[in-house]
């Protein structure tokens, strides 16, 4: 094989993109980093040992890399124009202020009026029903909420297969299910008992926890795990 092989040639597990889609960002090296950063219209072994070249210019220092400007490095590195310098210059000044940003501060999830609390004022007044769903972290943290469905006034269409991919790409620890009766009637329908049921089934399968199904109405509410019913 020639030295200089095409990028399409080598195998996955030496493609910087491929090896973080497979594998996440930890996989990598920095030099593997650097150079999904830098790899425009080049072969793979190229961009490789450039950013090899740019990281032994600073002793392997991330640091000191985010201090170099795009002057310098234009001048001092062949094969890195202005728009690779940009972008390089661009992506470690984004990593500067993620490292001085605070990290966001998740609500906790302790127990069913914490739900209620949360969802009511989007759901409360709805003419309508919709389908929402809560998911949380091993310490009952909120990662995110998702409205999964709309409906009529008495009814909504709930896709299980939905909730679960949702769940699994946040890799959540904890689900919640909420939906509003605009009626005002707290108690559970037979459907909402079903949709319950198939969900505390598909969750024990992914080791998901179902912490609650809370249904909205008007200013009350009401809980399948503070009734017994999960």
């Amino acid at each position: 094989m020639e030295q200089h092989a095409n990028l399409k040639s080598w195998a996955d597990a030496d493609k910087p993109r491929e090896k973080l889609l497979k594998h996440g960002t930890a996989a990598l090296s920095d030099t593997e980093l650097l150079a999904i950063l830098l790899r425009t219209g080049t072969t793979q072994e190229t961009v490789v040992e450039l950013a090899r070249r740019l990281l032994a210019s600073v002793h392997n220092n991330l640091d000191e890399l985010g201090k170099l400007t795009i002057g310098t490095l234009q001048k001092n590195f062949k094969g890195i124009g202005e728009t690779k310098a940009i972008t390089l210059i661009a992506a470690l000044e984004l990593g500067r202020r993620r490292k001085l940003a605070q990290a966001l501060e998740r609500p906790q999830i302790r127990c069913s009026e914490d739900v209620a609390h949360y969802f009511q004022p989007m759901l409360a007044d709805l003419p309508h029903e919709e389908f929402w769903t809560m998911t949380l972290n091993r310490q009952n943290k909120v990662i995110g909420t998702n409205c999964i469905s709309k409906g009529g006034i008495s009814t909504t269409v709930v896709d299980i297969k939905l909730i679960m991919r949702n769940a699994i790409e946040q890799l959540a620890g904890g689900l919640i299910l909420c939906h509003n009766h605009p009626s005002g009637n707290q108690q559970p329908s037979t459907h909402d008992q079903d949709i319950t049921a198939k969900l505390k089934e598909a969750c024990q399968l992914f080791d998901i926890q179902l912490i609650d199904h809370v249904i909205i109405a008007g200013k009350g509410f009401y809980s399948f795990a503070d009734n017994n019913r999960l």
